[in-house]
């Protein structure tokens, strides 16, 4: 499985989980913008599209974000909670394998670092107005597109695994 980790960790609350859905939607906008000019035009169109729906969930999640953030001392001690939490595991997000260097190689795909600079632009304009403090890690955490995971992977296949194994052989 190749996946981002930020995506892997759980929703604790509410504050988290837009958090999250913040930081990735972000990134994904950036993304899916940079994958607009790929030379693939199937690619092209379908991130085209994405992008109009990616730009409502980082309208959504960053109005949550914000008003989270400047509400009661609860949601915006619950708000800095999770990024202390989760903001280590956004450098994953910025890391590419082979397969990104063939892929922007070719003019297909983009170096997910490629998008670094204006996604920590919107994320710290947001994070500012929210009135939260990106903390200062050293130790980040990456590999995801590498196949190396936390353990939340296990248990969120687990979960979406469950009805398969339950019924096997069934169809709907």
């Amino acid at each position: 499985y190749y996946n981002n980790l930020l995506v892997e960790l759980p929703n604790c609350d509410f504050a988290q989980t837009m958090l999250k859905q913040f930081l990735y939607a972000s990134f994904c906008k950036y993304w899916f913008e940079a994958m607009s000019n790929s030379n693939d035009t199937t690619i092209q169109g379908l991130c085209t599209k994405a992008v109009k729906e990616l730009n409502y969930h980082l309208m959504h999640s960053a109005e949550w974000l914000i008003r989270l953030g400047n509400g009661t001392d609860e949601s915006h001690r619950r708000c800095q909670k999770a990024l202390d939490l989760v903001w280590r595991y956004t450098a994953d997000l910025f890391v590419s394998n082979a397969i990104d260097e063939e892929l922007s190689s070719i003019g297909i795909s983009v170096k997910p670092e490629s998008i670094q600079d204006k996604w920590m632009l919107q994320v710290k304009e947001v994070l500012q107005e929210a009135g939260l403090t990106i903390p200062d890690y050293n130790n980040k955490i990456t590999g995801g597109c590498n196949g190396i995971h936390t353990e939340y992977l296990g248990h969120l296949l687990t979960e979406m695994q469950y009805l398969q194994r339950a019924h096997p052989g069934a169809t709907w």
